[in-house]
């Protein structure tokens, strides 16, 4: 799993701990296995932790999705925020680039020329 994830034993295994991942079995050897369900879930955890959601929200989150129920208005209203937040960044990104790009167009107007005090 930590290899075809990209993230570390130590992680995953904290995950579990957490109760935020489940195996689906243990090897004889005692190797936490996982099904293909995880590859999403870990994922998914992985994004909100990016957003700075705490692991109880996570996990509700999860229990959601597993069950394809949520009662918790609650955890709507995160979510809700936490979309309105990442529109909000991406709005801000845009208008940043916008702003990056019309400066390149005006330094590539220059021609490179410096001006006559550094002469």
């Amino acid at each position: 799993m930590a290899q075809r994830s990209g993230v570390p034993v130590k992680t995953i295994r904290f995950y579990c701990d957490q109760g935020l991942l489940q195996p689906s079995a243990r090897s004889e050897g005692g190797y936490r296995l996982f099904d293909e369900t995880v590859d999403g879930e870990l994922a998914l955890i992985r994004m909100l932790r990016a957003l700075e959601i705490p692991l109880a929200t996570i996990g509700e989150v999860l229990q959601a999705r597993r069950s394809g129920i949520c009662h918790c208005d609650e955890l709507k209203t995160t979510i809700g925020s936490k979309a309105g937040e990442i529109e909000q960044r991406i709005s801000d990104l845009q208008h940043l680039h916008g702003e990056l790009t019309r400066m390149l167009n005006t330094w590539q107007a220059c021609g490179g020329r410096r001006p006559a005090a550094e002469r």
